[in-house]
């Protein structure tokens, strides 16, 4: 196994990662901003008031796209199955 195939399978498992938690942030960080805008709004300075909304659409990501995100672990680590012959002959 050279440098280059680990550099490689780094790599792709860095962007699936980011694939894969892009979704629940993105839709972490929107939540967070519409509530900050209104407690900012509102003037209601409560810690926990973020936590709900965040923790219910991040439940709904994860029952939305967590098909799709299984599906992309499990080509990747099919992947990588694949890929063991070719790694063990060089």
């Amino acid at each position: 196994m050279t440098d280059h195939e680990v550099v490689n399978i780094a790599v792709q498992s860095i962007l699936l990662a980011a694939k894969l938690a892009a979704p629940i942030l993105a839709v972490s960080l929107a939540i967070g901003l519409v509530i900050g805008l209104l407690q900012s709004a509102t003037q209601i300075q409560e810690q926990t008031l973020t936590f709900v909304p965040k923790l219910a659409g991040v439940a709904i990501v994860i029952l939305l796209a967590g098909h799709w995100m299984l599906g992309e672990t499990i080509a990747f680590t099919h992947s990588l199955f694949n890929m063991i012959p070719q790694l063990l002959q060089s």
